[in-house]
């Protein structure tokens, strides 16, 4: 733990921990927040799902073009025009009352969503440098799935108490916090854009991306349905309580991995560590099915984001290294467009699913998609040359 609190005598470090950390707490509880929002209203597991579905898609969609925008032109207006549109969004959703306003609005508020993530991710490298990146990612997953832990404990809590708005009122006021300290942020402020280098490729025609969107592809599909299928299980099952802390034990597991991968020695290549875990995870994943939502379902969700946590940190080395130069935020903001897309056709389909058939097959489609993103990785490893690199004994 010595790196980490080195990290955090650095006063730029911890000044961006602490200033994304609000809006990080309002994006973990506002997917419960819609889907208890659209249930008790609608009275409909299947719309609750698609209210989620269609809330993630429209966010998904505008990733890349807004990645693309702050590699461009910098944060500082990307943050002030969406901030405050989002907040609107979430307080027009908690007051609509019918199926057609409750579904434009959730749609609608993903278009506004703010790209807090992708703005705080490239900071990383420019306040530590390329020696203790690692350890940053290492610490910003941990803090990012660490908001995760109470998020969605908080979100399901007011959602079943006697004052359900309070859920996205929270959300909204959480969003509003989080812009302005961004905004007074010195990292945020003084952030430089990356030149672009001419001679290398464009971003869709470097192999290796091509092969992590179709991976995205597989894998936002899979976690769409899980998404989906945890809450609609314990709501099928008359425990809805137990969403909050099945979420919240494998965002605890999240923090652990993200904290544990940080401070892994560079002797193996990030890409080759990134599929080590992903194996983990698969395998992890394989017992999903079979679970019920009490400890079988806790005891698989923790190993899930234990190695999931992790991953997230290799992945975004494993990203840096095979990304053309001066994508440093569009690249992940494209790969979350179509990653998030399709978990956003995940949730709106599992709601379906899960009423229709059962929601263990929704979880079971998690596994079948992260076999297929690991076979993925193993046939196309030769693309990652760049990031199969060992950088230091």
């Amino acid at each position: 733990m010595k790196q980490y609190l080195e990290l955090l005598k650095i006063p730029m470090a911890r000044k961006l921990l602490i200033a994304a950390t609000p809006a990080r707490m309002a994006y973990s509880m506002i997917g419960l927040s819609i889907f208890f929002k659209t249930e008790r209203t609608l009275d409909s597991i299947p719309l609750a799902g698609l209210a989620l579905g269609l809330n993630a898609l429209a966010g998904s969609l505008t990733a890349g073009i807004r990645g693309s925008a702050i590699d461009k032109w910098g944060q500082k207006w990307p943050i002030r025009i969406l901030v405050p549109g989002y907040a609107f969004g979430i307080i027009a959703l908690n007051i609509a009352s019918t199926k057609t306003e409750i579904l434009i609005w959730a749609f609608v508020l993903g278009f506004s969503a703010p790209p807090i993530n992708l703005s705080v991710r490239p900071l990383w490298k420019q306040i530590v440098g390329e020696k203790v990146v690692r350890t940053a990612y290492g610490l910003d997953t941990a803090v990012m799935n660490g908001v995760g832990i109470i998020g969605p404990a908080i979100a399901t809590t007011i959602s079943l108490s006697s004052r359900p708005g309070f859920a996205l009122g929270t959300c909204a006021a959480l969003m509003i916090i989080g812009g302005i300290a961004l905004e007074f942020t010195i990292n945020h402020r003084n952030w430089f854009t990356e030149k672009k280098d001419p001679s290398e490729a464009k971003l869709w025609k470097v192999p290796a991306i091509r092969l992590l969107m179709i991976e995205g592809c597989f894998i936002g599909l899979g976690w769409g349905f899980f998404d989906v299928g945890i809450p609609a299980y314990t709501t099928l099952e008359n425990v809805p309580h137990r969403t909050a802390w099945l979420f919240s034990i494998m965002s605890l597991c999240n923090v652990i991995g993200g904290l544990i991968a940080g401070l892994i020695k560079k002797r193996r290549s990030a890409f080759r560590t990134m599929r080590a875990t992903y194996f983990g995870w698969f395998v992890f994943s394989l017992p999903l099915y079979f679970t019920y939502p009490d400890w079988s379902l806790a005891v698989v969700g923790a190993l899930l984001g234990l190695t999931g946590g992790a991953l997230q940190v290799f992945y975004f080395e494993v990203l840096d290294a095979v990304r053309p130069q001066g994508s440093a935020t569009a690249s992940l903001g494209w790969l979350w467009t179509i990653e998030g897309s399709m978990a956003a056709l995940g949730s709106a389909l599992g709601g379906w699913v899960a009423e229709a058939i059962s929601p263990q097959f929704c979880l079971g489609v998690t596994t079948l998609a992260l076999a297929i993103g690991f076979a993925l990785l193993n046939i196309g490893r030769r693309r990652f040359a760049a990031a199969d690199v060992v950088l230091e004994g």
